[in-house]
């Protein structure tokens, strides 16, 4: 048995006024409330607890009705959250000069087959091929301001063009592989020929977007909606040459993890000995491959706020990505262990320069992992996609909201200097918020009592919808 919960949790009640105009009637807008009270401060945040927990709530079908069908726009609700988020920081936000964009992906990973667009992606943490739904996200970070900007879930090619389907039609005596590997030397034979042959699985290839087609939108909606930055902050997956292409377009400066197997043309740079000679190069060499040829005496000691690296840099020319600056970090001085390789557009950026601004992407994986820890990202029971998409767009609603209330305060800022850290953690926010609601719970309870019901009586009263909730699962 859970806490009934008797009212909007302050923070909602604070910032909700704002989002009113976006909903067409008091049901919607109060149904926008309670799914975001539900999120903060419940742990299961299935639609049919937050109706079973919320007392004036209505019942589980009225809010799935809200959450699948209802005519509020979540294009609308999420296009002006941005802009309410760069209004309310206004005096907190860092130059644009020193501000991000960060492009990254994550999985919501599900047990059943039933969701919507639901299927197999590669885990590169462990390797393996969940079900899920792979989502690509752009994040915004500008001093201690950090929110999320837009998602766009990625299908694989395989599920957008139902390719199995059609190449069984028109190729059935090709065996597919289950390995990925070996399907794709099959893509490579015969996807050509079902393009001409057939015009549906033509068009729902063209229908396909990769994850860099994907950044590139998310890119272009954060400029129609003027987000203030200047670099975008990216790992190695969303390295290549089309998106660069996008950034130098819009004169946008960026910093980049760099594969450890990537070639590196030869020709454009030259590495000398610890006495000085040049080291005789292959045409090409990979990263991996140059690392162990650079001297000891060629990396310098970096001193960071809180760690140390000792870097080795040099500029490059690389093929499609033009003419950058590599940066090869080891935390320690004997060069032992793992070691990253940053890559940045600025070849006139110092390397301390590069590893700050690189340092600045960690923020968004303390966004997945408080989204999914503490708002349930990936907690959605739903199976329509529309209602999935919903359920994000709220999700990034709340986590917005708690994290104005993260920021220090105006009159905490030290004259003349920015904050460049939230005053605390999202996991704190929730929990002032589950307190305040404990203590609304017990102003309601001794209400009550004052009005001369029996205790049993409210008990009874507050508990009415999980008891008969548990009747119904009995």
């Amino acid at each position: 048995m859970q806490l009934p919960i008797v009212a909007a949790a302050p923070i909602v009640k604070t910032h909700a006024p704002a989002f009113r105009h976006l909903f067409n009637d008091v049901r919607q807008y109060e149904n926008f409330q309670h799914y975001l009270t539900g999120l903060i401060v419940l742990e299961n945040k299935s639609l049919s607890n937050i109706s079973r927990c919320i007392l004036d709530s209505a019942d589980k079908s009225n809010l799935s009705r809200f959450m699948s069908e209802s005519p509020w726009d979540t294009q609308a609700v999420n296009r002006f959250r941005i802009q309410y988020m760069l209004s309310e920081t206004l005096g907190i936000r860092a130059a644009t000069q020193d501000s991000f964009l960060i492009l990254d992906d994550t999985l919501c990973e599900h047990v059943g087959s039933l969701f919507e667009y639901v299927e197999r992606h590669y885990d590169h943490c462990d390797g393996s091929y969940p079900l899920a739904h792979n989502l690509v996200t752009s994040y915004y970070l500008s001093g201690a301001v950090r929110f999320p900007v837009e998602a766009e879930v990625y299908r694989r090619y395989e599920s957008v063009t139902k390719w199995a389907g059609f190449m069984g039609q028109h190729f059935p005596a090709v065996t597919i592989p289950n390995k990925a590997k070996d399907r794709a030397k099959i893509h490579k034979v015969w996807d050509a020929q079902l393009l001409e042959l057939d015009p549906e699985f033509k068009r729902l290839h063209e229908q396909f977007r990769t994850k860099i087609d994907i950044a590139k939108m998310l890119l272009s909606q954060s400029l129609e909606q003027k987000l203030p930055f200047k670099t975008v902050l990216m790992d190695s997956w969303y390295l290549s040459p089309d998106l660069v292409q996008w950034f130098l377009k819009y004169k946008i400066d960026w910093v980049s993890l760099i594969k450890r197997n990537r070639n590196l043309n030869t020709s454009s740079f030259q590495l000398n000995d610890g006495q000085g000679n040049p080291i005789a190069l292959p045409p090409q060499i990979k990263v991996e491959d140059l690392v162990p040829l650079i001297p000891v005496t060629s990396f310098q000691e970096v001193k960071m706020a809180s760690q140390t690296y000792w870097c080795f840099t040099l500029c490059v020319r690389l093929e499609g990505l033009g003419k950058v600056r590599l940066v090869i970090n080891f935390s320690n001085p004997e060069l032992t262990g793992t070691y990253a390789v940053l890559i940045s557009n600025r070849t006139d950026h110092h390397p301390k320069q590069i590893i700050i601004q690189y340092l600045q992407r960690w923020p968004i994986e303390t966004f997945y992992r408080d989204s999914k820890q503490l708002l349930g990202l990936d907690e959605y029971r739903t199976r329509s996609f529309s209602a999935i998409k919903a359920h994000w767009c709220l999700v990034f609603v709340a986590y917005s909201i708690l994290h104005l209330d993260c920021l220090p305060k105006s009159s905490e800022q030290r004259k003349g200097k920015l904050p460049t850290a939230p005053n605390q953690s999202i996991g704190t926010a929730c929990r002032q918020q589950a307190q305040a609601l404990i203590e609304q719970l017990i102003l309601f309870a001794h209400n009550c009592l004052q009005k001369g019901e029996t205790a049993a009586q409210v008990f009874c009263r507050l508990f009415a919808k999980q008891n008969q909730q548990n009747i119904m699962t009995s």
